[in-house]
């Protein structure tokens, strides 16, 4: 018997609309995930400032997604997905540079990072279930924050993309940073940002006009402020001329004695003095080489007998009055294990000892130098989690193995001059808020960052690294210094306005004349306050949302 014939009908508009309604659920999710990821990245440095607009509204479809995953009864393992998918897009748009340095690090860098962030956003999602929306939406940014804040301070610290910093093409919105820091525009962000969605996609009983109230007042008002604030501000302090040199010898070829075509130590040494002699003056007091400019072994206890330091102590003296701040890798060693640190190596040759990046200052041709080690250290490069130490201890890979020396003290490099006092940052160590604002807590009138952003090649990475610098002059109210060895040189003034800039990768040396401001701004004299606060909200949030989730399993005990 044959089997009955099958019917073929033609689909019409009425068959397909479901299928089709089914794909645009099944791929929403991913859509708005892609959508804020790609907000974020288009209102980050190093786009057009006025594109910093877009992240008031750039975690919109964000919290759009979440809402739609909890309405469909999502899972927890559900909604973790497509929060990652959004994180890890952005961290990779917005940091892929990160790979040309070394590729595993940067692919690290971007899933490790993007997993951290799940961290809080995950924290909220359950708050929010929990304890109800409105909750849910005030511990958004606490959370956040809070871990912003944790990310500042640990081991594993990487604050690239912390939320404030995507201003920083845009400063002239964020004036008010002198009060708050770059975490208070973190704060601002997601205040905006949540204000925006809620206005879009929550239930409303007031109308429209009034609805848009709140979100368009969080937005403007700040706005309004830092105009304010940047209109009225003067340069403060007396002034002092200052020369940065770029030298631009490529790191990855030319800098080190392993490269195929290094450049000799002595020649790359000519190279500095010769570009700083191109921008001398009289009147220049001060003379900044880029980080490592001096690229060998210098143990500090023989400091003074390097032929290199005997070279630039005879140069100098050609110079009455000139100072000078150059990079270099420093040695220290110690009589015993007892005088070591945490950080110390060991060889039969040398006993313990540390091997720093460092910052040193002749402030005359004859006078003692003064060290500073940088302390701020790039995770997996200059400094191993204190989980991994004893395990990285005992791994000889032929080179140096393990992290980095470091101080605990912001060290103030004082000049001749009284009102001239340098604050050293050393690269990375211009990402971080509290840390800078350290040094004029110190007595430090002017920031000098050294630094070799050459590691990027011509990528964001070294125009994002300036463009961070800005949000220091902000929040210190300091004039800046820069001299890289590729990258950017630049001189910033203390509204953050880069006054000043080299080209990339180009041999350079430029002068400025830089404001000397003794003044300490409310965020230099108090330091970081919204940052320990949300962490001590987040506790207290965490603990209710804990108690909350008892309860609800209790209840469900109790029905069964």
């Amino acid at each position: 018997m044959l089997p009955p014939k099958t019917v073929l009908t033609k689909p019409t508009p009425e068959t397909l609309a479901p299928t089709a309604a089914g794909r645009l659920s099944y791929w929403l999710p991913s859509l708005l995930a892609l959508l804020s990821a790609g907000l974020l990245w288009l209102g980050w440095p190093v786009h057009p400032s006025g594109l910093a607009l877009v992240l008031l509204v750039a975690w919109v479809p964000y919290l759009r997604l979440e809402q739609l995953l909890t309405q469909q009864g999502a899972s927890g393992w559900k909604v973790f997905r497509y929060t990652y998918l959004c994180l890890v897009l952005w961290n990779a748009f917005t940091t892929y540079w990160v790979s040309y340095s070394t590729l595993g690090g940067g692919i690290t860098a971007v899933v490790c990072n993007a997993l951290m962030m799940c961290a809080p956003v995950m924290a909220f999602y359950h708050t929010k279930r929990l304890a109800g929306p409105a909750l849910g939406y005030f511990s958004l940014p606490v959370y956040w924050i809070a871990f912003e804040q944790l990310h500042l301070h640990w081991d594993l610290t990487w604050p690239w993309l912390t939320l404030g910093n995507g201003f920083a093409q845009a400063n002239y919105l964020v004036q008010w940073y002198e009060y708050t820091g770059f975490l208070g525009g973190s704060a601002w962000m997601w205040l905006v940002n949540i204000l925006v969605f809620g206005a879009l996609f929550r239930r409303q009983t007031v109308a429209p006009a009034r609805r848009w109230l709140a979100p368009v007042l969080a937005a403007a008002l700040p706005i309004v402020v830092s105009l304010l604030i940047g209109s009225q501000y003067q340069e403060k302090g007396q002034t002092a001329e200052v020369v940065v040199v770029q030298p631009n010898v490529d790191p990855f070829l030319e800098k080190f004695s392993s490269n195929p075509n290094f450049i000799p130590y002595d020649e790359q040494l000519t190279r500095l003095i010769r570009l700083t002699e191109q921008q001398l003056t009289p009147q220049t007091k001060l003379v900044l080489w880029p980080e490592t400019a001096l690229e060998e072994s210098y143990f500090e206890q023989s400091f003074e007998i390097h032929p290199k330091v005997v070279r630039l102590r005879s140069w100098l003296a050609t110079h009455p009055g000139l100072e000078l701040i150059t990079g270099i890798t420093s040695v220290q060693q110690y009589p015993s294990k007892e005088t070591a640190t945490a950080t110390a190596r060991f060889r039969d040759d040398l006993g313990f000892y540390d091997v720093s990046n460092t910052a040193v200052h002749f402030s005359s041709a004859s006078a003692p130098v003064t060290f500073y080690h940088k302390s701020r250290l790039v995770p997996g490069v200059e400094k191993v989690p204190v989980a991994l130490a004893k395990l990285v201890n005992n791994i000889d890979l032929g080179g140096f193995v393990g992290s980095y020396g470091s101080q605990d003290e912001r060290t103030v490099l004082q000049s001749t001059t009284s009102a001239l006092r340098i604050a050293p940052s050393i690269c990375y160590e211009s990402v971080y808020g509290d840390f800078m604002a350290e040094y004029m807590q110190n007595g430090a009138t002017l920031i000098g960052i050294i630094t070799n952003d050459g590691w990027w090649s011509d990528s964001p990475g070294h125009e994002q690294h300036l463009q961070y610098a800005t949000l220091r002059a902000i929040e210190n109210r300091r004039d800046i210094a820069r001299s890289a060895n590729t990258g950017i040189s630049a001189f910033i003034n203390q509204k953050g306005e880069i006054v000043q800039r080299t080209g990339w990768w180009v041999q350079a040396a430029s002068r400025h004349t830089v404001h000397l401001n003794e003044e300490l701004t409310f965020y230099a004299r108090h330091g970081e306050l919204i940052g320990p606060a949300t962490q001590l909200l987040a506790v207290l949030l965490l603990g209710f949302t804990a108690v909350q989730a008892m309860r609800a399993r209790a209840k469900h005990s109790t029905a069964l």
